[in-house]
This record gives structure tokens, sequence and C-alpha cells, in this order.
């Protein structure tokens, strides 16, 4: 399976384990890196910029020869705290960041003068075309199957285009639940995936077990977009309190994401109270189960180690 995305990372499988906001730990990446693929996690799961670099430092010192790590950050100006974390990222040393919602200039200037490569979150040509521009070493195509915020084309439909326009690697993201997933979007052209949702139901993962065995007894029909997270769609699974709550946004932020001058604020509380549910539902135990998945969770029939998930992708 070696592809420019096992030779950029030097890894034995072409797969990124993906970041994501509160599963993604130490941990998970540790046990990702010895089993051949590259780990990734989100700075912001980390409070604090000291509590970001121990998890640099812990990295470093678990990574095995071969072994491949990464930071997602998120770019544009909502992130008060984005600045701070290149810096850590760039001074501690990590193989690649992920760049996600905003421009990557500055982090791919700074992670390159360190030797840092950069991968840029894009669902679209333009923005691929974009960050090929300014220097991104590849591109994570978000496809409508992933978990989470996602594009709108499919797997098989973003791979294609972006392949025929780019001169950098495509990794594909969303959709990959099991052996052939992977095989489907390489033969697209894909040099690479990106997988979340199956590595949510591991033993390393930093949730509680109820949102893990939800990724194991409920299936890709049962993952709905909602708008009550952060005001952006996005794909939870469909849980009683979901259904009773709704997936739509209130007649009253409704009226008031028309209002230019309030909008903007009307997306910050949103976010907040959304943000604040999904960390309760995954941290805690709960009735207001708000879980966030994509619909590669139905190739996973059980709460297994990290290494055991990487098995059963790649055989």
């Amino acid at each position: 399976m070696e592809t420019k995305l096992t030779q950029l990372l030097n890894i034995t499988y072409p797969i990124i384990q993906a970041p994501m906001f509160l599963v993604s730990n130490v941990a998970m990446v540790t046990e990702a890196m010895k089993s051949g693929i590259a780990g990734c996690i989100p700075a912001l799961n980390y409070r604090t910029l000291d509590e970001l670099r121990a998890a640099l430092k812990a990295l470093k010192a678990a990574k095995p020869a071969g072994g491949s790590f990464g930071f997602n950050l998120i770019v544009n100006k909502s992130n008060v705290k984005y600045k701070g974390q290149l810096e850590v990222i760039c001074e501690e040393g990590c193989d690649f960041i992920i760049t996600s919602l905003g421009s990557p200039e500055e982090t791919i200037r700074q992670a390159h003068q360190v030797g840092i490569k950069v991968f840029c979150d894009v669902v679209d040509l333009k923005f691929a075309k974009k960050v090929e521009n300014l220097g991104a070493d590849a591109v994570i195509a978000v496809n409508n199957q992933a978990g989470g915020h996602r594009g709108d084309k499919s797997p098989e439909a973003l791979i294609r285009e972006l392949v025929s326009h780019c001169n950098i690697p495509i990794i594909s993201a969303g959709g990959v639940g099991c052996k052939a997933d992977i095989n489907n979007m390489l033969a697209y052209g894909a040099e690479g995936v990106s997988v979340g949702s199956p590595f949510i139901a591991s033993i390393e993962a930093g949730v509680t077990d109820d949102y893990k065995q939800a990724c194991v007894n409920y299936g890709e029909d049962d993952i709905v977009m909602t708008e009550r997270i952060s005001g952006t769609p996005c794909t939870v699974i469909n849980t009683p309190y979901v259904q009773k709550i709704g997936t739509k946004q209130t007649w009253l932020e409704s009226v008031l994401n028309k209002n230019k001058t309030l909008k903007k604020w009307v997306k910050m509380i949103r976010f907040s109270i959304g943000m604040n549910a999904t960390k309760n539902a995954a941290t805690k135990a709960t009735y207001k189960t708000v879980w966030v998945a994509g619909p590669s969770i139905e190739h996973t029939h059980a709460i297994l180690p990290v290494k055991d998930i990487v098995s059963n992708l790649v055989n």
C-alpha cells in the first residue's frame, strides 16, 4: 500500500487517524503510530498551551521508528488560541499540521521553516488550488461522507476533480470504514485516507463508554445533519434526544441570522452552547446525548483497541 502519503510521512499504511474534537488523545495517536499509520489531534483538545506542549513532548517520546504524528489547527480569527498554538507546535516539532477553516498561509510559512509539513482541509477545487499555490504539501479532501462538518461532493467526484487539477497529493476524508473503502479511494486517485469515526469506539478514546457503544449500536442510516451544535450543519447520531430537540435552528435564531449586525453574535452563542452540550455528552453521563459521528460507523461492531481497528482497516 505504498503511496505518496506513506512516503511523505514514512508510514506503512496510507492512513491518518483523523483529528476529532474531544475524542483524539495521546494514547490513541501513540497506538496509531505503533500500528503503522499516522495520528492527529486537534490543538483545541487542550485548554492551555502548557497542556499542548506536554502532549507534543509525550508523543515525541513515544514515537516509534517510522511513526508520524500531527496536530490540527483552526486557522480562522474565531480561534483566539491559534497563534500561540502554532508557536508551541513549531517550537516543539511534529511531522505535520492539518489546517481547517481559514487561510493556512501563516501556518505554511512558519511550519515549513522548521520542517513541518502542512496538509489543508478543502471541500472544493477553488480552495484546493488556493492552498496549493500557498505551498501546502497535500490537501485533505473532505467529502459528503465525512463525520462532523463535511463537504457537498461525493468521494469519487471530489477526488477525481482534485487529482485532475492539482499537483500535490490528495488525501480523502470521509466514508472509510473498511478495507474496501480504502481501495475505492485509492482507485479514484487519492494517495491516502483520513479516518475518524471508526476510532471513536476505541478503548483508548477519551470519551464515555456510552458514546463508544452508540457507534457500535447505530449505523449509517442513523446519521443525521443538525444545525443545533455550531450553527453550521454537522453530522450526529440520531439519538432520542436529538430527535426531541430537532435538527434545525430555532425560529428566533433563523430570524436573527438574517440580521447582518447580529448574525456573528448569534453564531458565537450557538457554537458555545452546542460545543458545551457536545462536550458533556462525550465526557460524562447525561441524557442529552449529542454524539458527533459519520456514516462509516456502519462498519463498527465492537469497542476495540486502536491496533485492532487498524488491522481491520488494512486486512
